[in-house]
């Protein structure tokens, strides 16, 4: 079922394991979110990371910005099995309290904090053997570097990140992810190509203060895009000013495109036009509801009329080609059925779950003779 296309090669970073989750050598890009929550109210944090990992997130940050939240972290992770960062600014006392009270990981901008209060949080994540996020933005960069370059540019928030990685690597500590973002999508893209060139650290990518909806898809699609068919990138995030399971299935779209996700089905739709007489944007974002509940590489095609069916459709897996009431449902480029509009998408996936389910039966018997020669 699909097609799988060879993804882009991979810069090979040094591998770290981020709670249960190893990140950088060849394992999968991991999608990263962050919730929106106030830490400290635990129910509700919860149930948003527990939306985010249905949706499809692999990791995921709390804000860490008082004693409210540290406190509220054993509660979170005793509940979501999955990694949590911790998220701190200036406090280097709330990030040692986050790490005591067992986060996998923490992100601090370095250039917030003094020193020797640095020294302490990673003699602290060293001992509790958790890898620190050095996050640079370039809005929070030191005046002498903005003073150096003018602004704040791709080389000034390299030449941050190397002189903090520096005073790391100088403490003897090395389980580092770097991140370097900017809400300029160019200035982001030539900061992490830069750093990815002078480190084999691992990379956390992304376009911060991405925007709304519309123009922060098409900054982070262009940005991250960019980075993976280089093959940089070990965790991502779509910082986009929409609910975070947005941000998340966001994320997967893009990694799905470049073939860097499979496992999951691809939608595809014609834009329509004048020849439709269905509403396809309708029956197209019913069929991606459905789809999202399948764990199979399949590629569906929906199809606005005979014109598009008869191309698009006999490349995808299943599709539908729509006509005025009723439409044909296709496999394999071969129309199996008509049946009337309103029960076209309920039709598809009849016969999707059932050919899905005589594949695991079949995949089931295989296992199972293989077993029996093994045991004989």
């Amino acid at each position: 079922m699909g097609v799988i296309q060879k993804p882009p090669p991979r810069r090979i970073a040094r591998e770290i394991a981020i709670g249960n989750v190893k990140i950088g050598g060849n394992h999968p890009i991991a999608i990263q979110s962050m919730c929106t929550t106030k830490t400290h109210d635990v129910d509700g944090t919860v149930t948003q990371i527990l939306a985010l990992k249905e949706a499809g997130c692999d990791i995921v940050r709390v804000a860490v910005p008082d004693d409210k939240a540290v406190a509220a972290l054993p509660d979170i992770i005793r509940q979501i099995n999955m990694p949590l960062i911790a998220d701190i600014h200036f406090n280097a006392r709330l990030a040692i309290r986050s790490i005591e009270n067992g986060v996998d990981k923490i992100r601090i901008n370095p250039g917030n904090m003094a020193v020797d209060k640095i020294d302490e949080v990673l003699q602290v994540a060293s001992e509790a053997d958790i890898p620190v996020r050095i996050g640079i933005n370039a809005g929070s960069l030191e005046r002498d570097l903005v003073n150096k370059y003018g602004h704040p540019t791709a080389e000034a928030m390299v030449e941050s990140t190397l002189r903090w990685l520096a005073l790391f690597e100088e403490k003897g500590f090395e389980k580092i992810v770097l991140s370097l973002k900017s809400s300029s999508v160019q200035a982001s893209i030539e900061a992490q190509q830069l750093v990815a060139q002078k480190t084999n650290y691992p990379l956390h990518i992304g376009v911060t203060d991405a925007g709304t909806l519309l123009s922060g898809i098409v900054k982070t699609s262009i940005g991250l895009s960019t980075l993976l068919r280089e093959g940089i990138g070990d965790t991502m995030r779509v910082s986009i000013n929409e609910d975070p399971v947005t941000q998340v299935k966001v994320a997967k779209a893009i990694l799905k495109t470049l073939n860097l996700r499979g496992g999951e089905p691809e939608v595809i739709s014609c834009s329509s036009c004048g020849r439709a007489e269905a509403d396809i944007r309708k029956i197209a974002l019913e069929v991606e509801e459905r789809a999202e509940a399948l764990n199979e590489p399949l590629k569906i095609a929906v199809m606005g009329c005979t014109v598009s069916a008869a191309g698009e459709a006999r490349e995808a897996d299943y599709g539908i080609g729509c006509g005025r009431g009723k439409g044909a449902i296709f496999k394999k480029g071969v129309v199996i059925k008509t049946v009337p509009e309103h029960a076209l998408v309920s039709e598809l996936f009849d016969i999707i779950d059932n050919d899905i389910k005589d594949i695991n039966d079949s995949r089931k018997s295989d296992a199972e003779r293989e077993r029996d020669t093994v045991a004989l």
